[in-house]
């Protein structure tokens, strides 16, 4: 072989390969693929094949008939078909025939061939072995992919806060990216454990579905896992899978499977079952994509739980925050109407009631307490505790007020709050006349107002201090008596205080509120307060508020159920009694 057949040159086209790069490369006349050697220097003229030899590709050539004429060493190994002096068909290897044999695997090995014509219809064939290359391009191809959908699984669980579908997203996700069928079982909770599964479909989003099993019917491989453990005994995992009728239309010869658990915060969280189809066995690759994606679903649904059983929590102590009906009294109709500083709590510092007595009548309220929020519906349920247990003992009501001043203070020094209320405490005692007599007690708070049926409205003076702040605080006392179809109205400072108007910091007032109840008589009690809540929202309205709320009473007349809700037109003018007293 000359050296013009290593270089590849053809003189013909000027074209050359260098071998071991891989690439072409174009030489003009002037300037030669090798320089020529200068005679008069006495160099000797170098021995080709050898440098051939040290090329980290292969080298095989051809002759015009496609016998083999040279065969590198680096050739012989990796294609040991090819035999120097014989047709190179012969060797049975279709990549040395082909036109574009670019990579081809051969022995276990992933070769690179490429083709050089030569001058005289010769051919000359470059094979290199990229195994290692290839290996490394598809373990970091394969990384980024893991990568990828571990940022995917934890962006899309970080949103669920609620166990069910935490649960559904973790199954869906994991189908088809490591599972055809994955199932997922939470912790059993009252002896029962509720279970999710996906299901792959072609070209279409992955079907999920859910149940519930009794704990005693998990299958063992489940129950070792909610152990912790992860089973390891395969066809028996299978066949609990199938008998418990989690894998469709897959056959228990033809499945592989796994279990892992889910971490939780002391017991796992729950078991994640994946399963495919046998022609994509589990390595240990898969496996520790499976864990790393049992982590997170563990996280999400830890977090989740976790959420759940706080709002159950929270849900429940807000609901014996919130203000309580009044009970229902002969000849009494009561409206109500509430609305807290902050929406999403649904609690704040405002509060009403009434409770029942033995002689027919009933005490009512309606306080505000220093505060808002939280810490102020709080104050508010130690209050309504502290009335609840007191008016059994003592229904008088100024006498009564200064009962719960004293257990105020009591409370708030026992836990350095120094929070105080004001509040219009009061005894509606009905009559044979459908009429009421309202003996009122105050302390500190806004004066109640009176509804007539002639259309007057009428402010008892009603004063008194505050109440939770000195040990024997004046109270304010005061009788009003209710002729059939009047009204008495209650209201925190969430009403007269509420700013807005055009400039957004006016007060509504009292004067306001005056003139939006003037006509409202006939009004039932619920639509009035209604009416009071509405008026007091348009003036704000978008801006911040107190807490807001209204209490009335109405005299519905004899026997009038104390639920009535439409308007009753009783005695007017010189012909019904009235009394207001302070």
């Amino acid at each position: 072989m000359t050296a013009a057949d290593v270089r590849g040159a053809d003189p013909g086209d000027g074209r050359v390969s260098t071998p071991g790069t891989g690439r072409a490369r174009a030489w003009s006349a002037a300037a030669p693929a090798l320089p020529p050697l200068a005679p008069d220097r006495g160099l000797p003229t170098p021995d080709w094949s050898e440098v051939v030899e040290h090329f980290c590709e292969g080298l095989i050539v051809c002759d015009a008939d496609g016998v083999v004429r040279h065969l590198s060493t680096v050739a012989e190994r990796l294609v040991p078909e090819v035999v120097p002096g014989e047709v190179l068909a012969a060797a049975g290897v279709p990549a040395l025939l082909g036109a574009d044999p670019g990579e081809f695997t051969h022995h276990g090995r992933r070769l690179r061939l490429r083709r050089v014509p030569l001058s005289a219809a010769r051919r000359c064939w470059y094979v290199e072995d990229v195994t290692e290359s290839v290996s490394r391009a598809d373990a970091l191809l394969a990384e980024r992919a893991r990568s990828a959908f571990l940022a995917v699984v934890g962006e899309k669980l970080g949103n669920p806060l609620h166990p069910d579908r935490a649960a559904a997203a973790v199954v869906r996700l994991a189908v088809p990216t490591v599972a055809d069928v994955a199932v997922l079982v939470l912790t059993p909770r009252s002896g029962r454990a509720r279970w999710w599964r996906a299901v792959r479909a072609d070209d279409e989003a992955p079907a999920v579905d859910s149940g519930m099993l009794a704990a005693a019917a998990l299958p063992s491989a489940i129950e070792e896992g909610l152990g912790g453990a992860e089973p390891h005994a395969v066809d028996w995992l299978v066949e609990q899978a199938v008998e418990a009728g989690w894998l469709p239309g897959l056959d228990a010869a033809g499945v592989t499977a796994r279990v892992v658990p889910l971490p939780g915060r002391e017991t796992p969280a729950g078991v994640l079952l994946v399963a495919r189809r046998a022609g994509r066995w589990y390595d240990e690759a898969d496996l520790d994509l499976v864990r790393a994606f049992a982590a997170r679903a563990g996280a999400a649904l830890t977090t989740a739980v976790l959420y759940r059983d706080q709002a159950e929590v929270a849900d429940t102590l807000q609901a014996s925050l919130l203000p309580v009906e009044p009970a229902a009294a002969t000849g009494v109709q009561w409206g109500t109407a509430y609305r807290p500083a902050q929406a999403g709590l649904r609690i704040g510092g405002d509060f009403y009631g009434s409770h029942r007595l033995v002689d027919g009548g009933s005490v009512f309220f309606l306080g505000d307490v220093s505060g808002k929020g939280v810490e102020a519906a709080v104050f508010t349920g130690q209050l309504r505790q502290c009335l609840h247990a007191l008016h059994r003992v003592e229904s008088q009501p100024g006498r009564l007020l200064k009962l719960l001043n004293d257990a105020l203070l009591e409370t708030t020094q026992a836990h350095g709050q120094g929070r105080f209320a004001t509040i219009v405490l009061g005894v509606v005692r009905p009559h044979r006349d459908g009429s009421l007599t309202l003996t009122l007690a105050g302390g500190g708070h806004l004066p109640p107002l009176v509804l007539r049926t002639s259309g007057e409205v009428e402010v008892v003076p009603l004063s008194g201090m505050l109440i939770g702040v000195v040990p024997e605080p004046r109270i304010g006392e005061a009788t009003v008596q209710l002729a059939p179809g009047e009204t008495c109205l209650l209201y925190s400072d969430g009403v007269t205080e509420a700013r807005g108007g055009r400039r957004g910091d006016e007060q509504f007032g009292a004067e306001r509120l005056l003139h939006a109840v003037t006509g409202c008589h006939r009004m039932p009690a619920p639509a009035l307060a209604e009416r009071i809540e509405q008026v007091t929202c348009d003036w704000l309205g978008h801006g911040d508020h107190d807490d807001i709320a209204v209490l009335a009473l109405r005299a519905t007349g004899p026997g009038r159920p104390g639920r009535h809700l439409h308007a009753v037109h009783g005695p007017t003018g010189a012909d019904r009694p009235r009394e207001t007293t302070a």
